[in-house]
């Protein structure tokens, strides 16, 4: 995996709000966690690619001005890290754990303590 391309990649999915495109480097059993999912799903837990569709989806229609900018981006061991702004003016960190070329683990980390991290509507 080169972290630039994946990077670029994944940021201009993001950006184009292009689900399919963004998902095609996940697993079909992936584990996601966020505090926004909690938010939006009632679980901060979501199992599977599927749930990682529905969660997204929902998370672009009460935001549907989300746009990310990648401040740094970090390589470890099987790992990603994606440091960015997000549309809000926030800081997040993506952290991504790969199982060969796909992502198998993901956990969206905010700065500071914003109930609404994300700036999703009702």
């Amino acid at each position: 995996m080169d972290a630039r391309e994946f990077t670029e990649h994944w940021v201009t999915a993001w950006n184009a709000h292009d689900l399919d495109a963004l998902l095609a480097h996940f697993t079909e059993d992936v584990v996601f966690t966020s505090p926004v999912a909690a938010q939006l799903t009632g679980s901060a837990v979501i199992r599977g690619k599927d749930a990682l569709r529905a969660y997204w989806s929902e998370g672009l229609r009460r935001i549907p001005d989300l746009r990310f900018e990648v401040i740094g981006v970090y390589s470890g061991v099987d790992t990603l890290v994606i440091n960015y702004r997000n549309q809000k003016g926030g800081l997040v960190n993506e952290v991504l754990r790969f199982e060969g070329a796909l992502v198998r683990e993901g956990h969206g980390t905010y700065l500071g303590d914003d109930d609404n991290p994300a700036g999703a509507t009702a």
